[in-house]
């Protein structure tokens, strides 16, 4: 059954009538155009899915449209600020973690996350934080060098 939904998307109010058990992976792929966030497995275990809810890691494929009613959802593309890419997103540049891409913006918005409760996390730290987003080109190593770089980057933002 079709409902109005509001909630506010990378940082503007939005409202969108639509079925609210319809997962918002394809609320904000298909009818936003917000394509950043991917499609993987559609069973919340490789994360390319993740967006934050209210600040929290979200894999939005087995996320109905409903439970964001009233909170904020943040995509890859509303990480950056006024055209200036957020720390993380430099730092995964910066340290080619992208082979493929794929994964990427799972995967910072996870790091994200993980760096809003360990803002100078241990390699160990980093390594369980990320363990909800899988990487199938063998770019862990720079994962983990992005992630230390930017809370180096963060430091006292």
């Amino acid at each position: 059954m079709e409902e109005l939904i509001k909630f506010t998307l990378n940082g503007k109010p939005v409202e969108v009538t639509a079925d609210g058990d319809r997962m918002l992976l394809w609320v904000l792929r298909v009818d936003l155009g917000l394509t950043g966030t991917k499609y993987g497995c559609g069973e919340s275990y490789c994360g390319a899915c993740t967006v934050l809810v209210d600040e929290k890691a979200t894999h939005s494929c087995m996320t109905p449209l409903k439970m964001v009613q009233g909170k904020s959802v943040v995509t890859i593309e509303g990480l950056a600020n006024n055209g200036e890419m957020h720390p993380l997103q430099r730092a995964f540049m910066e340290n080619d973690a992208l082979q493929c891409g794929y994964c990427t913006p799972g995967m910072i918005l996870h790091a994200y996350e993980l760096l809003k409760k360990h803002p100078n996390p241990t390699e160990g730290e980093i390594v369980n934080g990320m363990e909800q987003n899988l990487c199938r080109c063998g770019a862990h190593k720079r994962i983990i060098e992005a992630i230390q770089a930017a809370a180096q980057a963060m430091k006292g933002v």
